[in-house]
């Protein structure tokens, strides 16, 4: 699986909460760091601040909320039918918090951050200040982030790339997430430009960067 060479990607990113993720990747596109065009945003929540962001920047926004489907493979239908309406090249999970189920249209063309170190700290339940929560009561040494496709499988896709960062003595769950997030700033925009100019390939499990 491999991009075209020097394409600016068109993307639609999934959100549920306040977008910082989003911003940041818009602020990349503004500065002319990263080849990029967010053609839309989705939420599950129509609260999420990140629908601000989008609405700032003129881009167009969706709200699926998950309690208004009867299954999970529904709430997937309702949310990939918006996507290619839109018409885009991949998805961009940025703080999505509920399960979907991946068509097989959109196999390896669906990614995610999330904040830690794959294999460890991830799987249901593991997100946001509930993985930083585990990885010091743990006593672990080193955490990070980890840019992955999604799969069918929570935190299981293949991995891209991953960014390591030191955990201090003294840390709280909120200065160990500033820190991860200072990495995650840089890992996403990071993995989009590898895609963006050809140089992922997936091989089973295995990526490879070319």
């Amino acid at each position: 699986m491999t991009t075209v060479p020097g394409k600016t990607l068109r993307v639609v990113v999934l959100i549920s909460g306040g977008g910082t993720t989003l911003r940041n990747l818009l602020d990349q596109i503004d500065r002319r760091s990263l080849p990029l065009q967010v053609v839309g945003v989705v939420s599950s929540n129509p609260k999420a601040r990140g629908l601000e962001y989008a609405k700032a920047a003129s881009i167009a926004t969706s709200v699926h909320e998950r309690r208004t489907f009867a299954t999970d493979d529904a709430y997937s239908e309702a949310i990939f039918n918006d996507i290619r309406h839109i018409g885009c090249d991949y998805v961009v999970m940025a703080g999505f918090l509920k399960f979907v189920p991946i068509p097989d249209d959109f196999a390896l063309r669906v990614l995610n951050i999330h904040p830690g170190l794959i294999p460890a700290f991830c799987g249901h339940g593991m997100y946001g200040h509930h993985v930083h929560e585990a990885v010091l009561a743990y006593g672990a040494k080193l955490s990070g982030c980890t840019v992955h496709f999604v799969d069918n499988q929570y935190d299981h896709g293949p991995i891209i790339l991953q960014r390591a960062v030191p955990v201090l003595d003294g840390d709280t769950p909120d200065a160990l997430a500033a820190r991860v997030f200072e990495a995650e700033c840089e890992a996403y925009p990071e993995a989009l430009r590898l895609l963006a100019a050809g140089r992922v390939q997936c091989d089973g499990r295995r990526v490879r960067i070319v």
